[in-house]
């Protein structure tokens, strides 16, 4: 009997540093007896040797698609776009379960191909909670990439290039030198406070020393009775780190942004949780989504009212690549030695009852 394999692809998406399996992961794994390919990646955060050194096998760069059927290809962001179907089993973050633009058009791959899709986004423990998610480090990246825009919205500048950080510590220094020295006087509201992802705004906005008065931690009890609020205009940033499931009100909108003219103090939007593309985005305030060489776009809020700018990027925690995904694969990992039993595994046996569910309703929206 051949050995359990994973394939970890190299990510197409520019400025993507994570990886889905690192080093050491990848090691558990050969000792659990499973043997492990390895793209090479010079975008990678980890070098191609350190997977070399722990037993990983090294194959050419974006070479899955000559793959064998049978071995599953594991990686983070969704593939680039194309009409080739698609023979194997993916795990990866797909962004096509919501009806995010273009999903029909990604699950019809997988009909033309036969393969199998498993969203690491609705990989479920028995108790429903996700087994695996960036959340920490998306909502402490947001919250920097928030005050580092606010910081060049200050000196009358936008943005400029976000590149990542070798580890926390550099970013918190360089955050905080970009204020000032501190972080102190800054407002911030958190709308999602209590999840794994606001909790890692709150805990980003506390070491740049933002006085905990400061931070307003809003979580369902504060938003149940419906938006827009007023309050998210009183604040310099506001970061929104809910996970969006149906249809909600806005928290923001164009009108009570325009109704509050220059008394506006809001200066800058985070939109963590950067459902851009989703008919019930809760900040309806703009409809791209930004890059780490383009991180911000303005919102038209009228001559004369001061400026107001949204982050909107969708793989925030490249910012900190390496400790993103050792914390991630290290969270992955129990899933993933569970996998040759994943027909009766309630973590993948569920996700592929979703999948098939979705590719249903492609198969239905596409008319194949």
């Amino acid at each position: 009997m051949s050995k359990p394999a994973f394939w970890l692809r190299c990510e197409k998406k520019e400025f993507e540093r994570r990886s889905a399996l690192t080093p050491t992961t990848s090691k558990k794994l050969i000792d659990a007896g499973f043997e492990i390919f390895v793209e090479r990646d010079e975008q990678r955060i980890f070098d191609d040797s350190e997977y070399e050194a722990v037993g990983c096998k090294l194959v050419d760069n974006n070479s899955w698609p000559s793959a064998p059927t049978s071995v599953p290809i594991i990686g983070l962001k969704e593939l680039p776009e194309s009409t080739d179907p698609l023979p194997h089993t993916h795990i990866q973050f797909a962004h096509c379960y919501k009806r995010q633009a273009g999903w029909s058009k990604v699950l019809s791959r997988f009909h033309h191909g036969g393969g199998t899709l498993y969203d690491i986004e609705f990989l479920n423990d028995t108790s429903g909670r996700r087994v695996a998610a960036f959340g920490f480090h998306a909502g402490f990246a947001g919250a920097a990439a928030g005050a580092l825009a606010l910081a060049a919205q200050r000196k009358g500048q936008p943005l400029g290039l976000l590149t990542p950080y070798e580890n926390e510590t550099d970013m918190i220094n360089s955050v905080r030198e970009l204020l000032g020295g501190s972080g102190k006087g800054v407002k911030a509201l958190v709308i999602g406070a209590l999840g794994r992802c606001g909790r890692g705004a709150v805990d980003l906005f506390r070491k740049i020393g933002l006085d905990e008065d400061d931070i307003l931690k809003w979580d369902m009890a504060e938003t149940a009775k419906g938006g827009p609020f007023s309050e998210i205009l009183d604040v310099d940033i506001f970061v929104n780190c809910i996970y969006l499931s149906s249809k909600i009100p806005p928290f923001i909108n164009e009108r009570t942004i325009a109704a509050v003219g220059k008394q506006r103090r809001l200066s800058v939007v985070v939109d963590v949780s950067c459902d851009t593309t989703n008919p019930f985005n809760p900040i309806p305030i703009y409809n791209i989504n930004t890059t780490f060489d383009n991180p911000t776009v303005p919102v038209q809020v009228g001559e004369g009212n001061p400026p107001l700018s949204v982050i909107s990027i969708d793989h925030l925690p490249t910012l900190l690549p390496r400790e993103a995904s050792e914390q991630f694969s290290g969270d992955l990992l129990p899933s993933l030695l569970d996998f040759p039993s994943r027909q009766t595994a309630p973590t993948w046996a569920n996700a592929e009852k979703l999948f098939k569910e979705k590719l249903a309703e492609a198969v239905a929206e596409e008319k194949l």
